[in-house]
């Protein structure tokens, strides 16, 4: 079943990592009913647009736009009745600008939607064959970015960040890899052996993923050439040594342990049947 897109409604899409088939199945529907399609092509692949857009949709990059331009041709395409998608890359809640774009639209009483994505951090975790939250290892995981144009509160520095030992991933900080590792240090619970993983344009053509440790990352990343679209993922779940079967589980699927739909199996010295 198709999702239906009402006439003069803003929607703003998350895209997913980068391969066109990430996409959610909402937004690929909402992108073949959409009048205007804005999406952000700085970080977005012009392919997947125009994969699923019908043949007389206007489709703008806004790589080059400042704000008050993008909420101008969205504001007008709705009033009119049109369907306007805005395609931002991974999932829109997380750094996709789109808060000050709503509280325009709201100021403007124009409709507008919001559809998630997958984004980066899990389609890492993902390509990689790894669970961000092991038991008795990592609960909690912490999406962040360093300090740049845009400052962080105090209590949101990485040095802070990382005292709790979480699993972590860096958006927006390549350009600052070395400052990132210190501040990562300085939290006092990763350590130089402390593995992390770097992914260049994950789940497109030329992705390229590398893997270290806080000790080497910095000498890697810089050999090999990263200013944009990279992610950082820190976490003592990227250690190999970590999978493997001796290791404590959930207890969601413990036989011994009883919940609402399934009663506990009283442990046996029995051998299992052959």
């Amino acid at each position: 079943m198709t999702y239906p897109a009402i006439p003069g409604t803003v929607y703003f899409v998350g895209a997913g990592p980068g391969a066109p088939d990430l996409i959610t199945v909402r937004g690929r529907d909402l992108l073949a009913q959409a009048d205007l399609i804005l999406y952000a092509d700085s970080l977005v692949d012009a392919a997947l647009p125009a994969a699923y857009a019908r043949a007389d949709a206007r489709i703008l990059g806004s790589v080059e736009m400042h704000l008050e331009q993008i909420v101008r041709l969205m504001c007008e395409a709705a009033r009119v009745g049109q369907v306007v998608v805005r395609l931002h890359s991974g999932d829109p809640a997380l750094y996709g600008a789109i808060h000050e774009q709503m509280a325009a639209l709201d100021e403007a009483g124009v409709p507008y939607e919001i559809v998630p994505g997958v984004t980066a951090a899990f389609a890492l975790a993902a390509r990689l064959g790894v669970e961000l939250t092991v038991p008795e290892l990592v609960q909690t995981i912490i999406l962040t970015r360093p300090a740049g144009r845009t400052p962080l509160p105090e209590h949101e520095q990485l040095s802070r960040l990382a005292a709790h030992g979480a699993s972590l991933a860096i958006y927006l900080g390549i350009t600052r890899m070395q400052q990132v590792v210190r501040d990562l240090l300085a939290g006092g619970v990763y350590t130089p052996d402390t593995p992390v993983v770097v992914a260049y344009r994950i789940t497109w053509p030329d992705e390229v993923i590398i893997h270290g440790t806080l000790g080497d990352i910095v000498e890697k990343v810089k050999a090999a050439g990263f200013t944009r679209q990279a992610l950082i993922l820190v976490s003592p779940a990227l250690d190999p040594a970590n999978k493997r079967t001796d290791r404590p589980t959930s207890r969601l699927y413990d036989p011994t342990y009883s919940h609402r739909l399934r009663r506990r199996r009283e442990p046996t010295d029995e051998p299992a049947e052959a």
